[in-house]
């Protein structure tokens, strides 16, 4: 590749240097244009001619330099052929000592095998002495079991006896126990039939019922648009009021079965202790009498407040069996269902937690006193807390002062800042969790008021008051958003706390359109007479209802 450059250099230089006779030449001769038509091919033949130097300069470069590289791996070869020898040698060495090595191992292999013949000689002796112990051992147990099968044979038949007469008794027991449940199911059929007809005059009372109330609808809707007044809000308001009395009406129900089965709970164990003051010394008897009374006094005069545990376990355990119907009880309980005034007796004298009547108490006996000063710090604790509760329940608000600050303001924050219902679907519930968060120096309280009065047929608020929140903490509360109109709504859910009242913004916003233009001027700019320019105008409607438009 050098020697084809530096010919094509040669060539170049021989036709340049014509080139420039033919111009000398030219001029003389006094040819303009062949001058400058020789003039350009002279400097173009330049051009190629510095092109081909350069590229035998580069040429020549890179042939130095992979001189270099040959005689570069030329020595490195050199070096490689020494580590192979070395190598060689080395691998020589160490066949050499593989093959001592394996001549050690057959050695030492074959010394195993002859410790392995001796041991299994060994162990072949030793398993003949073992045989021949367990053939001795087996005769002497089949003896020993010849023996013991015939003392067995005779408790067999002694037990034998005992079990036929255990299993005659058992089977008058199951007869006994079957004629019961026979009875009992009997009791089930009747009960079922006389349910069933119940059923079915509810049934058509309450059909009777229903007829009734659509009845009355009609005519109070029918009265309603005479008047001239809202139907779906009174309709609504005469059910939620309907709601209540029911739920009023099952309360009361509720009352008086809880306190009948307190009061005939305390009576069974009144006369079950009766029973078993006949069995006791007199002054236990006298003891549980006084405790029994007490007990008896607290349920019938505060039922609310009952808390023994003896009596108030069997209450809750007494109202179990009621609510259950006869067709669901087990198979336990109808086998079972003879000897039940046996069982309840006995467990009617078992308390719940021991203590009451397991153990001997002295009457006369004082408890220790506990430390003066630690009764006072409660007693103080327990005055100021009351306090605090009763100003907050009565309205009454004092400053929040903290060192060398006081605060003013609202002392609770919420997030959102505003409860806000957007694009409503009537018929549809909604729900928002609103938090508030103490902004106070220090502890606060916070109670719910209420929400405006013409918001109470549409929202309704859930809030657990949290007790006492430091500052900084936070609290929830549910808003429950139920549309039954197609109306915008605004107002406020109202809350006190212990530095004054604050409220948060409530609004319900029906569903509108909103269309917009993103123009306000079409400028269409300077013109040529003729010309036809276009500009587009973009209509968004960014609400939640559609509409036409021209």
């Amino acid at each position: 590749t050098l020697s084809a450059c530096r010919l094509r250099s040669e060539v170049l230089a021989k036709q340049l240097d014509h080139v420039d006779m033919e111009i000398e030449r030219e001029e003389e001769a006094g040819n303009v244009a062949a001058v400058s038509r020789l003039q350009a091919m002279s400097s173009r033949l330049c051009t190629e001619l510095e092109r081909e130097k350069e590229l035998e300069l580069r040429i020549a470069l890179t042939l130095k330099q992979n001189l270099l590289q040959m005689w570069q791996i030329k020595t490195k070869k050199g070096k490689y052929d020494i580590f192979h020898e070395q190598l060689q040698k080395d691998e020589e060495e160490l066949q050499m000592q593989y093959l001592e090595e394996r001549e050690v191992r057959i050695w030492k292999e074959k010394i195993t095998a002859l410790q392995a013949e001796g041991r299994r000689r060994t162990q072949e002796k030793r398993e003949e002495e073992a045989r021949r112990e367990c053939e001795e051992r087996n005769k002497k147990i089949l003896e020993d079991a010849k023996r013991n099968h015939e003392k067995a044979i005779c408790f067999l038949r002694q037990s034998m006896a005992r079990i036929r007469e255990k299993n005659a008794k058992e089977e008058v027991k199951a007869q006994e126990h079957m004629e019961r449940r026979r009875q009992a199911v009997l009791s089930l059929k009747t009960s079922i039939t006389s349910n069933r007809e119940r059923l079915q005059t509810l049934q058509i009372l309450k059909k009777a019922k229903a007829l009734e109330a659509e009845k009355e609808e009609m005519k109070m809707r029918e009265a309603i648009l005479a008047k001239g007044g809202n139907v779906i809000r009174e309709i609504f308001h005469h059910k939620r009021q309907q709601e209540h009395e029911k739920k009023k009406e099952a309360f009361r129900e509720l009352q008086k079965s809880r306190k009948m089965e307190i009061v005939s709970r305390i009576l069974q164990e009144k006369a079950s202790i009766h029973k078993q003051k006949k069995g006791q010394s007199p002054s236990k008897a006298i003891k549980a009498h006084v405790i029994f009374n007490c007990i008896f006094k607290t349920c019938v005069l505060s039922p609310k407040s009952w808390r023994s545990p003896s009596v108030c376990s069997l209450a809750g355990e007494g109202t179990a069996p009621q609510g259950e119907s006869s067709e669901n009880r087990p198979q336990d309980v109808l086998w079972e269902s003879g000897d039940e005034d046996t069982e309840r007796d006995k467990t009617l004298l078992v308390p719940e937690f021991p203590g009451l009547w397991s153990r001997q108490y002295d009457l006369h006996k004082v408890p220790k006193a506990e430390d003066p000063a630690r009764l006072a710090v409660r007693a103080m604790r327990k005055k100021t807390a009351e306090k605090k509760m009763e100003k907050l329940q009565t309205g009454i608000l004092y400053k929040q002062i903290v060192p060398g600050r006081e605060h003013k303001g609202c002392a609770f924050h919420s997030k959102p800042s505003c409860i806000h219902f957007k694009d409503f679907d009537v018929g549809q519930i909604y729900k928002k969790k609103i938090v508030l968060t103490n902004a106070s120096y220090s502890f606060n309280y916070c109670r719910l008021v209420g929400i405006s009065e013409w918001l109470k047929d549409f929202i309704s608020v859930h809030f657990d008051p949290p007790g006492k929140v430091s500052s900084g903490m936070s609290c929830e509360f549910l808003v429950t958003f139920k549309p039954m109109i197609n109306e915008g709504l605004e107002g406020e859910v109202m809350f006190m706390a212990q530095t004054g009242s604050f409220s948060v913004p409530l609004k319900c916003t029906v569903k509108t359109c909103t269309l917009a233009l993103d123009k306000e001027l079409i400028d269409f700019g300077s013109l040529v007479v003729g010309e036809t320019i276009s500009r587009p105008i973009s209509l968004t409607n960014s609400g939640a209802l559609g509409t036409r438009f021209k």
